[in-house]
């Protein structure tokens, strides 16, 4: 099945639908609060195409979100209700083609954002941008990590009052405590405010975006 630029303007009722119904279960055996699905792998649901200008193709193809080739970016932007407060934050996601970042996910950190880059800058360079002014070539998150095409890979980000941690496939990426940064956004990804995926000259494949509330208990480190 495949689904094309859908309008901001589509109803509200569906988009409230497609936030408030999509539900998952609980981790097995444990506490945590259910997973809301925000991509079904049918249609784009409250997802927009965002008009970054330049944009390739975005589409939905075998139960993936495509991001097709951008001249230079392509990306989608959440236009329901979005995550506030201490949250987690999970995007299952694959490079297909091109060297540069597959995955720029944008979201909310109180009244700021940040965007996570999981293979920047010639392909394997991650981490959070921006930070007192600094992307994430150039902060204390830069980190190396290979993406080899086709290969899906799954990214965490929890966000509480006192950190901003992210881990891929399990292992710890980066971490900061948003107190002692400014936060900001690259211009070119303003767009993708409060919540939103992106590539750059990049073919990327999103299997699985979903966040679920953050416990966080009192006196936490």
């Amino acid at each position: 099945m495949t689904a094309r630029h859908r309008s901001p303007a589509a109803p509200v009722l569906a988009i409230a639908l497609a936030f408030a119904g999509c539900a998952a279960a609980p981790d097995a055996g444990s506490d945590a609060p259910a997973w809301r699905e925000l991509f079904d792998g049918k249609e784009l649901g409250g997802f927009a195409v965002t008009d970054f200008g330049g944009q390739g193709e975005v589409a939905v193809q075998d139960g993936r979100l495509l991001l097709g080739m951008g001249s230079p970016l392509t990306g989608v932007t959440w236009t329901g209700a979005t995550p506030a407060g201490s949250y987690e934050l999970e995007v299952v996601a694959a490079r297909l083609d091109g060297g540069d970042f597959f995955c720029g996910l944008t979201f909310p950190v109180g009244q700021d954002h940040l965007t996570l880059v999981l293979g920047g800058w010639g392909g394997s360079l991650c981490g959070l941008s921006s930070l007192d002014g600094n992307d994430a070539a150039h902060n204390d998150t830069r980190c190396l990590r290979q993406f080899p095409d086709g290969k899906e890979c799954t990214v965490r980000v929890a966000v509480a009052p006192d950190r901003v941690e992210a881990t891929l496939d399990g292992q710890p990426l980066c971490r900061i405590d948003p107190r002692r940064h400014r936060l900001g956004l690259r211009p070119e990804v303003a767009l993708s405010r409060p919540l939103g995926l992106a590539s750059f000259h990049t073919v990327a494949a999103v299997r699985s975006v979903r966040w679920r509330p953050l416990a966080v208990a009192a006196g936490q480190p």
